[in-house]
């Protein structure tokens, strides 16, 4: 659905006031690989949510594509086909999760999402699949982000080389957008996510990697070569097709700072080309009680990368089960966990979420937005304790674009 700015404008990368927000759900949390498969979910939970949070305008679709999706959704004639489906249901897609590649239910998971990463041709194969979906997709008039993995786990990665190999197929894959672009007039961006653990963990590791390998002068440089552009077109279009993914829960486990993670981007002109509004788990005191609650949270589908703070000193670990056979349960620290819980949820017995860090980020949105594609994004339904799965999902889905409409409508609401 569309929201709108309330903010006036003002400099800087973030987004102008005024402009159109749009405002969906990740259907990541629908289970589906193939494209009828998407095509059912689509079907049987999107219009229920619409029903309950926009009957009576537009709603934007979040839309999740593997590879084989995505495959089957360009062949002859499909794209078409789907956004007629779309516009009869009073739906449309201007985003696309691009991020798993393969296989994402029902099957763990773990560091194998991230591939295959952008050291690959094959990532560049499919975000290439993923554009020209999202090409025929968009409504006329409205800017397409997709959002793809921040570089490759970052343990995988053995040398500069592989940085500057990543750097190079993301740039492809941007001057393919531009191409879009030129023969068709749809405005798509490539949303790198950081995300604890990979190459692009923190905001200043991701600007760093945009400041060398996408916006330097020798980037530029060869963005202009790929593209045809002059140097002073191609270093206006990489900042126009370039940009962030900023997952909410991903910079709460890193205990980032709302205030200071904007200005940093904004300071490096690198803009949010979609805000996934999301919280992870907290726990703010590490102890025994603690333990026996984050047993319901153990899970082998996905990774869910912990980090510690201990007197101002952060402590990474890979996995949840890995910090617990470490962790001293001595009530001294406090861990914010990579387990997407729904947005509403501000407690859970001893534990918490990071929905403090998320209201601040809305408020900072409010005052002046960060992004104009906004996706509430909690794919970790089916591994969810079974008390917070009571409620039927397109219940659960609607009530967290609620809290985030009231969020945004600000403290008179």
């Amino acid at each position: 659905m569309r929201v709108n700015g309330t903010a006036a404008a003002s400099s800087g990368s973030r987004q102008p006031a005024q402009a159109a927000q749009h405002l969906t759900y990740c259907t990541n949390i629908h289970p589906g690989e193939s494209l009828p498969e998407v095509r059912a979910a689509l079907a049987e939970f999107v219009p229920k949510v619409k029903a309950q949070v926009a009957p009576s305008q537009p709603f934007g679709v979040g839309l999740r594509l593997s590879q084989l999706a995505a495959a089957q959704l360009t062949a002859a004639g499909q794209v078409a086909e789907l956004r007629d489906w779309l516009e009869q249901r009073g739906l449309y897609v201007f985003t696309l999760n691009g991020f798993p590649y393969g296989a994402f239910h029902g099957t763990r998971v773990k560091e194998r999402v991230y591939e295959p990463d952008w050291r690959t041709a094959s990532r560049v194969e499919y975000t290439a699949q993923l554009a020209a979906a999202l090409a025929g997709l968009l409504p006329e008039g409205v800017a397409g982000s997709i959002s793809t993995v921040p570089g490759a786990w970052k343990a995988s990665v053995a040398s500069a080389d592989e940085l500057a190999s990543m750097g190079e197929h993301v740039l492809q894959s941007a001057a393919g957008l531009v191409k879009i672009w030129q023969a068709t007039g749809r405005e798509i961006s490539l949303a790198l996510e950081p995300e604890p653990g990979c190459v692009l963990e923190t905001i200043d590791e991701a600007v760093g990697f945009f400041g060398a390998y996408l916006f330097s002068e020798r980037a530029i440089a060869r963005f202009a070569a790929l593209t045809g552009l002059s140097r002073a077109e191609a270093a206006s279009r990489a900042r126009v097709h370039l940009g962030l993914c900023l997952d909410a829960c991903h910079a709460a486990v890193e205990f980032e700072d709302p205030k200071q993670l904007l200005a940093t981007l904004d300071r490096a002109g690198v803009e949010v080309k979609k805000l996934q509004i999301s919280s992870g788990l907290r726990v703010p005191r590490v102890d025994s009680a603690a333990r026996e609650a984050l047993a319901a949270f153990e899970d082998d589908t996905y990774l869910h990368q912990t980090v510690e703070r201990r007197a101002d000193v952060l402590t990474r670990y890979r996995d949840l089960p890995e910090a617990i056979a470490a962790a001293r349960f001595d009530g001294e620290s406090e861990w914010r966990i990579h387990f997407h819980v729904p947005v509403f949820l501000e407690r859970y017995g001893v534990l918490e979420s990071t929905q403090g860090f998320l209201r601040e980020l809305l408020q900072l949105h409010r005052e002046r937005p960060i992004s104009a594609h906004l996706e509430v994004e909690t794919y970790t339904w089916d591994v969810l304790p079974a008390d917070l799965r009571a409620q039927e999902v397109t219940a659960a889905i609607s009530r967290e674009l609620q809290f985030v409409i009231a969020e945004l409508s600000g403290p008179s609401r």
